[in-house]
């Protein structure tokens, strides 16, 4: 049996491995192995690697070596040789002790979960990040569908909505005001009187404030009551104020509430304005926006472009404003027990049955000879106390709660707040409205009705949800709204107004930018045989009619020769 030398092992003294002169005392040594001494410290790598293929010499020209020994040619493998500086970088620690099992079961079963499958966590990371890619998306294309028509303005309603009349190049501007200078403006007006008081009001029905979600009240149509929208100039009691000098400017609540709530108001609107010697006189124009309810108009989601959609914006001012009329007649006892005033109501026929509405002729001071009359608007009374209170009848509409992010059937019991602080930032301006009428007409009480659709594609049939009652001025003071900022804005419109020459004017909100104009325009502007048209035809307020029996009862809303409007919803 042939024996194994082992031959001699070197002692090194002086560290650790074979000495220097090892090949002298080893005869049995291989030659030409190379060899890289080493240290306790440093990490040890692979002896021999035959897996790589050196069968080709010119694929490696620069090693000049014999290709059998590249099995033990570690310096260009960058896991071996001591003298690499990017070895720290590749290398990591292995830590093969499982780690410690807390005490409470269910969390470390979770973490256990978490770090067995990693991919299942990365997989929901990027389901997110798809999720809200989609989302982006979306928001994009309803960006770039209601802003293709405009140059990016600074509001979304600049590229949506035009001006409420059309621009004459005949006409002169002879003023521009930015709401920036409204804002500063402050007035105080003593104590209005009562000239006069016109029309019936019928009682409100107190079982309506019980109504809730679960036991909602399905909202009625009163196409028999006639709604009367007449501008100030058609009036026959303020012409007869007027002749017998009571005041020097004469307008409506509407058209004033407008004025004084200006600086909210994102859509454009017009007012007409008419010197005749001494006196001012603000009117509306015959089809104006100022007789339909503005939806959803200070709020940042934008509604459908298309006219003909249900939720756009005019679909649901007609809506809105059907709505509110039969809310009004809802909520009230219907038995024939009236109120009746000093006058009957002065738009009405012999016989005709009129809406519940009263009219209360009221004159502020303005200065030492210049005092203003308004026409106001209550629509209910209620007694109290033995004493009777007026109150204004108001409702708001839910069309679609994925654009207001808010569900009224689910929040309008827990969450009250919450449904009124939503509706506040997207209607600020119809909502300030609302109050600085309710204000100018010394209402006891304003009442808020919340009524729904049906069905969010339903735009004929409604509920209401709710009914809440607000006293005017602490409503107002919670939505911010300053009565002598209210007044300090018409009371500069006015001093400004009563500077011009007698003739007629137009001021006019400009749709893209938070400012109004004012525009002097012909004798005849506005009228039935001017060549102008303000809005087109089908831009007239048309009743949402589901037949041809529900369209065929009014063609439009404020109709200036007829003086009425027909509830037709």
């Amino acid at each position: 049996m042939v024996g194994f030398d082992v031959g001699a092992v070197p002692f090194n003294p002086d560290g650790w491995g074979p000495p220097d002169s090892s090949a002298s005392l080893l005869p049995n040594h291989p030659s030409n192995v190379p060899f890289a001494p080493f240290s306790r410290s440093d990490k040890l790598g692979r002896i021999a690697d035959w897996t790589r293929n050196y069968n080709n010499p010119a694929r490696n020209p620069a090693n000049p070596r014999n290709p059998a020994d590249s099995v033990f040619d570690f310096t260009g493998d960058e896991s071996f040789g001591g003298h690499n500086a990017d070895e720290d970088s590749s290398f990591r620690l292995v830590d093969g002790k499982p780690p410690p099992r807390p005490k409470f079961g269910p969390k470390w079963r979770f973490q256990q979960q978490r770090n067995q499958l990693p991919q299942r966590r990365d997989e929901e990371v990027e389901a997110r990040k798809r999720e809200a890619e989609k989302e982006r998306a979306r928001r994009d294309r309803l960006y770039n569908l209601n802003h293709r028509s405009g140059g990016g303005g600074q509001r979304r309603e600049a590229a949506v909505f035009k001006s409420s009349v059309d621009i004459q190049p005949e006409w002169n501007m002879l003023d521009q005001i930015p709401f920036s200078t409204f804002t500063k403006l402050s007035f105080s007006v003593p104590e209005p009187e009562d000239l006069l008081l016109c029309g019936g009001l019928e009682f409100y029905d107190r079982i309506y404030d019980r109504v809730t979600p679960k036991n909602a009240r399905p909202l009625e149509r009163f196409k028999n009551r006639n709604f009367f929208k007449v501008t100030t100039t058609d009036d026959p009691v303020i012409r007869r104020l007027a002749n017998e000098d009571k005041a020097t400017v004469f307008a409506t609540d509407s058209i004033l509430s407008t004025l004084m709530c200006a600086p909210r108001s994102v859509y454009s609107w017009d007012i007409v304005i008419q010197r005749v010697g001494n006196k001012l006189f603000f009117d509306k124009r015959d089809g104006s926006q100022l007789d339909l309810l503005s939806v959803h108009e200070t709020s940042q989601e934008p509604l459908p472009e298309a006219k003909d959609d249900i939720n756009s914006a005019y679909s649901l001012s007609v809506e809105a404003a059907y709505i509110n009329q039969n809310f009004s007649q809802q909520v009230l006892i219907r038995d024939g027990n009236k109120v009746s005033f000093e006058e009957p109501n002065p738009f009405a026929n012999e016989g005709e049955e009129v809406a519940s509405v009263a009219y209360r002729y009221r004159r502020w001071k303005l200065d030492d000879d210049m005092y203003l009359v308004a026409r106001c608007e209550v629509q209910s009374v209620v007694e109290v106390n033995n004493q009777r209170s007026f109150l204004t009848l108001n409702a708001l509409n839910e069309f679609d709660s994925k654009y207001s992010g808010v569900d009224w059937r689910q929040k309008l019991e827990t969450q009250r707040g919450a449904v009124l602080a939503t509706e506040l930032k997207n209607n600020a301006n119809k909502l300030a409205k609302w109050t600085a009428q309710a204000l100018l007409a010394s209402a006891d009480m304003m009442k808020l009705g919340y009524v729904s659709r049906v069905h969010p594609r339903d735009h004929f049939n409604h509920v209401i949800l709710a009914v809440v009652g607000y006293k005017p001025r602490d409503f107002a003071a919670q939505i911010n709204l300053n009565t002598s900022n209210m007044w300090g804005i018409v009371k500069s419109i006015v001093d400004l107004c009563m500077k011009l020459n007698e003739g007629k004017y137009v001021l006019v909100k400009d749709p893209s930018k938070p400012q109004v104009r004012i525009y002097e325009v012909p004798a005849d502007a506005f009228e039935n045989d001017y060549v102008e048209e303000p809005l087109p035809e089908e831009e007239q307020v048309q009743p949402p009619a589901e037949d041809a029996e529900g369209g065929e009862a009014n063609g439009a809303t404020n109709d200036v020769e007829e003086k009425e409007v027909t509830a037709e919803t």
